[in-house]
């Protein structure tokens, strides 16, 4: 096993410090890359998804839960499985309280094309709490570019939903390597068009959108938020 080198303490400061002026630098590559991505424009979403939840057939804009933003994660659970993609399921556990994103106007679901019944069991297995729909009646996750009708199987990924009023726009997609690092609160909002929500973003003018107090000053305990 080549393990690292053993240096003196000052020798381990040294290269620490210039290790630290790299992270510094892909940290301000971060917060420009991620205004890029809120300044993305938005397309409208026309057709009409309908989805099964606990409560039955639902619609997309439902999924939001009122909310303003929509996370969802493209869970690979095709039709004709009996349990859920590893991958995918290490990635589920990871997302941390749905308090948090709430907060901030913003909703979290999975959704996979295998029937809802298939879902609930496994779901139950995983000790998951995260709302969880199947797309099976429709073509969400092909027209989104998650699913093939070729054979191609299953992608997994995440699509960000913007609402305004009854009106829905899809805002950004990742796959791949673009999910690294990807799960905590921070990093999903990072996704959407609002961000953080805090008042040093670009654009200026997305933190007060909500008309709610910004990023930092809007964090409690999980348990005593309001929503």
């Amino acid at each position: 096993m080549g393990l690292p080198d053993v240096v003196t303490r000052e020798e381990w400061l040294g290269a620490r410090q210039e290790l630290l002026a790299r992270e510094e630098a892909a940290i301000r590559a971060r917060d420009e890359l991620n205004a890029r991505r809120r300044a993305l424009p938005m397309v409208e979403v026309e057709k009409l998804y309908v989805f099964e939840g606990p409560d039955g057939k639902t619609e997309l804009l439902d999924l939001f839960e009122g909310r303003s933003q929509l996370i969802v994660y493209h869970f690979m659970f095709g039709p004709d499985r009996d349990a859920g993609c590893p991958e995918c399921s290490a990635f589920l556990d990871q997302i941390g309280h749905l308090a948090h994103l709430r907060a901030r106007g913003t909703e979290f679901a999975a959704v996979s094309r295998a029937p809802f019944t298939r879902l609930l069991p496994f779901k139950a297995r995983m000790g998951w709490t995260v709302p969880w729909y199947s797309s099976c009646a429709s073509d969400f996750s092909l027209d989104f570019g998650f699913s093939s009708d070729e054979g191609g199987g299953d992608l997994p990924g995440i699509n960000c939903f913007l609402r305004d009023g009854d009106r829905v726009y899809h805002t950004y997609s990742a796959t791949g390597r673009a999910l690294d690092g990807v799960g905590s609160t921070a990093s999903l909002l990072d996704l959407t068009a609002l961000g953080r929500q805090e008042e040093w973003e670009e654009p200026r003018g997305r933190a007060s959108a909500l008309g709610t107090p910004a990023g930092s000053a809007r964090v409690r305990y999980h348990d005593e938020y309001l929503d």
